[in-house]
């Protein structure tokens, strides 16, 4: 019964092949355009996921006060409120991790002939946890480096391939501020970071020697920046309201005095811009989907048709003996069969213009399985849904009626 009930559907669809093509093609751009548009959705939450991974997670970061001469303010950083002290107390609080006190800034860096500009970060090993960041090549200064200042510098691929070319930059020495780095380690890749900076254009030497030996600085033991690592996301919050506690405690600051810091929440903006991307997402799903729509509507108008064009078919056929339920399955077929066959064409114009993308530009494309289920799930169900009304207009036919009509 089926396999007659697909012939005739072929047959009819066959019999005006241009209706056919034409009616197809609302579901062929409509499916074609929602894989596209999922697929370009999906990369772009992929990147950010990507980037969002670089930067480590359940992290805060605690920015030094700003200082005010002579009516101006400085920003956050300016100030020497925080202290390697600081750092270490905060490393005893319950929901800790790892605690890294940084104190950076932009150096010229020199290498035989070549010279770069790149971030410098003084900073202790617990950074490197807390980042999530491992060596390629070399090996991680330690707690002894702090200890003696030694002068040995960590340095990202972005500065590696800038100072040293194609060389390997491990038991080289590259001068920073005049004063010889031993290179101990090329730093794994990172990328950009949610801002656009390149995570990998820096060199990370030991917090003492970058104060010693770099920056210098007129308050002893005192960084900018903090970073803060919790356990889990959920010992955010509990870490974040006692680590405020313990600095007011530890800078004497009274109630009703502004802190002298500054603590910023960097789990919760890389959410965000995962929560915007998702939204852009489903934006874009949306959009493409209207074009489902109208593919929809296109079916519907042209089986319509089938049905005045069809009608004294359909009369001879109740004559001999069909039924309600075989019409209105016929049509039903018919309708479905023209969904799935522009849903498929789209599926490949989609997934093709996906990959050309990707081809051609630096675009992150994500095609998934789910999304092309889903378009294939929503298509067929599409050409159910405004095939069902063409379908139960013929199956109500009256019969004599039917057989009347010219």
């Amino acid at each position: 019964m089926l396999k007659a009930m697909l012939g005739e559907a072929w047959q009819a669809m066959g019999a005006n092949r241009m209706r056919t093509a034409l009616t197809m093609l609302g579901m062929v751009i409509g499916v074609g355009s929602v894989v596209l548009m999922m697929a370009i959705g999906q990369g772009a939450q992929y990147a950010v996921a990507q980037t969002i991974s670089t930067m480590g997670s359940n992290l805060y970061i605690v920015i030094s006060g700003s200082t005010s001469s002579g009516g101006l303010r400085s920003g956050g950083g300016g100030g020497p409120s925080l202290n390697v002290a600081d750092a270490e107390a905060i490393a005893q609080l319950d929901g800790v991790s790892h605690v890294a006190p940084v104190h950076q800034g932009r150096q010229q860096l020199v290498h035989g002939a070549n010279n770069w500009s790149a971030t410098v970060v003084g900073t202790t090993p617990a950074y490197f946890d807390a980042r999530a960041w491992a060596v390629t090549n070399g090996y991680l200064f330690g707690d002894s480096d702090l200890r003696s200042a030694t002068r040995v510098a960590l340095i990202g691929q972005t500065t590696a391939a800038n100072l040293f070319g194609s060389d390997d930059p491990v038991g080289k020495t590259i001068r920073i501020q005049q004063s010889p780095f031993l290179v101990i380690g090329v730093l794994a890749k990172k990328g950009q970071n949610l801002d656009g900076r390149d995570q990998d254009d820096t060199v990370i030497v030991p917090l003492s020697t970058a104060q010693r030996k770099v920056f210098g600085t007129p308050f002893p033991g005192s960084v900018r920046v903090m970073l803060v690592q919790a356990v889990s996301a959920e010992a955010m919050s509990g870490v974040e309201t006692s680590m405020i506690a313990l600095l007011r405690q530890r800078h004497r600051l009274r109630d009703g005095q502004d802190n002298d810091f500054y603590v910023r929440n960097l789990t919760a903006a890389a959410d965000s811009a995962a929560e915007t991307t998702r939204v852009m997402s489903l934006l874009l799903g949306a959009i493409a989907s209207v074009s489902l729509l109208v593919g929809g509507i296109g079916i519907m108008n042209i089986m319509l048709v089938s049905v005045t064009e069809r009608t004294r078919e359909i009369g001879i056929r109740m004559a001999i003996g069909a039924r309600q339920k075989d019409i209105r399955s016929q049509f039903l077929l018919e309708a479905l069969m023209i969904s799935i066959a522009g849903c498929l064409i789209g599926l490949l114009l989609g997934i093709g213009g996906a990959l050309l993308i990707n081809a051609i530009s630096d675009m992150v494309i994500v095609i998934s399985g789910g999304s092309v289920l889903i378009a294939f799930g929503v298509a067929a169900g599409i050409g159910i849904f405004f095939g069902f009304y063409p379908a139960r207009r013929a199956a109500a036919l009256d019969p004599i009626e039917a057989l009347r009509h010219q």
